[in-house]
């Protein structure tokens, strides 16, 4: 831990770079509510090199045909999310698809009442691209699909647009491609469907367009209903929605794009449901999926599972509880605190250090004086004050965590913001501020200058 000099500690922290108002606006906005902004995460990425690296050695994997499935596991506040996000971010700027969703009661991975394919439609909604970042980007790729196929067909065999021979070069290369889908399951309807896709595109037929891509966001309700406007006897149900997810997987990857990533978080509403037998019914489906991805029945694929540490490792009802998972899952003999397997399935987030939190802290003071456009006053050795207070509470050592922390120091800023005649001091030093973190047995009575655990921690960061 490195001690700040007194020169540069009592100098104001030097102004950040320059980040958009829209930007400042969403991060400082999203921070201080609790929530994971989705854009603009880079500006305040601070730690997680060991974790990203490990993520992004995935990607490379995906990309070459492979598939990959990983846990993330963390305490509420932890940074999970936020890591989620980030990974969300650079997929998309190396070109791959990011299919992302929130489980909850309404949406599980497997039910009986539409709970599996509720999940599938967030999914598909949620679809994001480089330039599609917030969404809604399946259309988007089938056209950008066809249009770069009948863009290889007018440059590398010479046809003009308005030649005879165009349009079956064209489809020739269409049906080279739903080909190679037809041989997975549900492959050869998967391919029909995007033939007729294509063939609407052609004809400028936009009603039916709409009606395949109501069929591949699965909001058909039935086969007879599929039957009635498409002409197919099928539709995307609880059951199979996930072989849909692996063959779009092989279809992104055909259409000019890396592969897909699926990034599914709040595992815990797993851990919630009551019923055993529907818990064991999602814990197999999540089995499904990780035996597909290791074992090579999925190509171009990852998926990243965000929980607790509870909702994996409870044994009783957590993923822990289905034992073919756990027995697959479970960290070896040789893995300890300070020697991670970041290669292994599940990756468990360590605490941010000191250090980290330290230069959060500044970038955020940064973005918050850039934003409202004042010079910031604030010094190191005020950043460290404040922190050493927070970690200085009366139960902060299991409790206290980054979204916390964050949130409150948003807080102090705009506090300090709008009464420019209250210092520092008193706001640090108030019952409110230096009151203990909840516990589970409720609030307890802190100490303001930090003589509970963890505030020694902090002392040499103090000139």
């Amino acid at each position: 831990m490195t001690t700040p000099s007194p020169s540069r500690a009592a100098a104001p922290i030097a102004p950040g770079p320059r980040v958009p108002k829209r930007i400042a606006a969403t991060l400082v906005n999203s921070l201080k509510g609790g929530v994971v902004p989705r854009i603009g995460l880079p500006y305040i990425t601070v730690g997680r090199e060991t974790e990203i690296k490990a993520l992004l050695h995935d990607l490379d994997l995906i990309a070459d045909g492979g598939a990959s499935f990983r846990f993330l596991v963390g305490r509420y506040g932890s940074g999970k999310s936020f890591l989620l996000q980030t990974i969300r971010n650079h997929a998309m700027g190396e070109n791959f698809v990011v299919a992302d969703a929130d489980l909850s009661p309404e949406r599980r991975l497997q039910g009986r009442r539409g709970e599996g394919l509720a999940t599938y439609r967030e999914l598909i909604r949620n679809l994001s691209t480089k330039t599609r970042p917030d969404g809604g980007a399946l259309t988007l790729v089938l056209d950008r699909w066809i249009s770069g196929v009948q863009a290889q067909v007018a440059a590398e065999e010479g046809i003009p647009a308005d030649s005879p021979a165009f349009a079956p070069s064209v489809e020739k290369r269409i049906y080279a491609v739903t080909q190679a889908l037809e041989e997975l399951v549900h492959g050869f309807d998967f391919a029909r469907l995007l033939t007729l896709y294509y063939r609407s595109y052609v004809e400028g037929n936009d009603e039916m367009k709409g009606l395949v891509v109501k069929w591949f966001r699965g909001e058909y309700r039935n086969k007879t209903e599929a039957r009635q406007e498409l002409g197919v006897n099928i539709c995307i149900t609880d059951d199979d929605w996930y072989e849909y997810v692996k063959l779009f997987a092989v279809f992104f990857k055909q259409a000019g794009y890396r592969g897909l990533v699926v990034l599914v978080d709040e595992l815990v509403n797993l851990y919630k449901i009551p019923n055993s037998i529907t818990r064991q019914y999602n814990y197999e489906k999540i089995l499904t999926m990780y035996n597909d991805t290791l074992q090579g029945k999925a190509r171009h694929l990852g998926i990243i599972m965000g929980g607790t540490p509870q909702s994996i490792e409870d044994r009783r009802r957590g993923v822990y509880s289905y034992e073919a998972l756990r027995s697959r899952l479970t960290q070896g003999r040789f893995g300890r605190e300070g020697l991670t397997d970041m290669l292994a399935p599940v990756i468990k987030l360590a605490p941010l250090t000191y250090e980290e939190l330290l230069v959060l802290t500044e970038k955020l003071a940064q973005i918050h004086a850039g934003f409202f456009g004042y010079t910031p006053t604030l010094t190191e050795n005020d950043l460290a004050s404040f922190l050493q207070i927070e970690f200085g509470r009366v139960g902060a050592d299991t409790h206290l965590t980054p979204r916390e922390v964050i949130r409150d120091f948003i807080e102090l800023l705009d506090i300090l913001y709008q009464n420019p005649q209250i210092a520092l001091e008193d706001v640090l030093r108030s019952d409110e501020f230096s009151g203990a973190v909840p516990g589970p047995q409720g609030a307890v009575a802190g100490d303001p200058l930090g003589s509970g655990p963890g505030a020694a921690d902090f002392a040499e960061f103090t000139i």
